[in-house]
């Protein structure tokens, strides 16, 4: 796993799939990986699992909610203020679930061979609280 720290944006996966999304001029990218998650039955995957965190992340600055790590993202910070988004409930509701399903996944997995485990799933927690109305 290419991560330099346990934040929602600090490994390449997140880093990429932000480049992806403020590239862009809509919420394609998120509802996408959001559809990914949610949809599938299989194993979820680190690097799908990375991108959807990074994804809740933009739900949650979108509702006025943001975490530290986002409002670091100086990119993300310009691409909201040019493109205005707007996040329906639907939306919010699959963030969350998004989250809950991360918790059971490889990349939940990977931290927990880690020392830094606890404070992943703090991050992620976090996240998630940001999300709830």
């Amino acid at each position: 796993m290419g991560a330099w720290g346990n934040g929602s944006f600090d490994n390449d996966d997140a880093a990429d799939f932000l480049t992806d999304v403020t590239d862009g001029e809509d919420l394609a990218p998120v509802r996408e990986i959001f559809a990914v998650v949610v949809s599938s039955n299989d194993y979820l995957e680190a690097p799908d699992a990375s991108q959807a965190i990074a994804a809740a992340e933009i739900v949650a600055v979108i509702l006025g909610r943001p975490t530290s790590a986002a409002q670091e993202e100086e990119e993300l910070v310009a691409w909201l203020a040019r493109v205005k988004p707007v996040v329906d409930s639907d939306l919010s509701k699959q963030a969350a679930q998004v989250l809950d399903r991360i918790l059971a996944s490889e990349l939940s997995e990977l931290w927990e061979e880690s020392d830094e485990f606890a404070d992943w799933k703090a991050t992620v927690s976090d996240l998630r609280a940001h999300l709830q109305v």
